[in-house]
């Protein structure tokens, strides 16, 4: 008697995606990586940042400071001559350009701390600070220019701090950039999990690290 031999296996092949499901793949795929493009540098400088942020006390930041004095002109003198002598409007332009020339100090538009006897006029900056005083009597000028370094300065730019109109709006369109990131890779995730068991147990964990460590471990 000849044992029979059973036929092998037919596997089905895969079912093709539907319509609906190759449409959004295709839209999120895009969107995921044009947001990763243009979110890829302020990521790694947010990222690199935010280390040094955290470990700002182990860094040393080396301080340099540079101060130049100047005596303003008589043409300076008398156009403030009829500046307030308790105000913080900016000073006049012709005392601004002075200033730009003599001190390397761009102080048009800025708001001042004017007394009587003196003109005050903060710059602050990243990674730095610096100021201009000139007394109103005499014209005597000193600006001081503080810098802390470039950890100091990333850093600073990290938080937004006296970086500007530009790196404001920057900041939020790299915002943006990163949600859509998020949001296009949450859904990515979502189409592919039949497929991948650890997607889940993995996005939950990334979830509750933090939650875990901000109840139990800061007060």
């Amino acid at each position: 008697m000849t044992a029979s031999i059973p036929a092998p296996a037919v596997r089905k092949p895969p079912r093709p995606p539907s319509a609906a499901r190759a449409f959004w793949l295709k839209q999120l795929h895009s969107w995921h990586w044009i947001s990763a493009a243009l979110s890829l540098a302020g990521m790694f400088l947010f990222a690199i940042t935010g280390i040094t942020l955290n470990h700002a006390a182990q860094i040393p930041t080396p301080t340099n400071t540079a101060e130049q004095t100047a005596t303003a002109p008589q043409a300076v003198l008398d156009a403030l001559a009829d500046f307030p002598a308790d105000t913080t409007r900016p000073v006049p332009q012709a005392v601004a350009r002075w200033s730009a020339g003599a001190l390397k100090a761009d102080i048009a538009g800025r708001a001042t701390e004017t007394t009587a006897e003196e003109i005050y006029v903060a710059l602050p900056m990243p990674g730095g600070d610096g100021w201009v005083t000139i007394d109103r009597s005499n014209g005597e000028a000193v600006h001081e220019r503080t810098t802390r370094g470039w950890v100091a300065y990333l850093n600073d730019l990290h938080k937004g701090r006296n970086a500007g109109l530009a790196w404001f709006i920057f900041i939020d369109v790299f915002a943006a950039a990163c949600v859509i990131f998020a949001v296009t890779g949450f859904a990515l995730l979502f189409l592919h999990a039949r497929g991948r068991v650890s997607t889940w147990p993995l996005t939950l964990m990334g979830l509750a690290i933090p939650v875990i460590i901000a109840l139990i471990f800061i007060h």
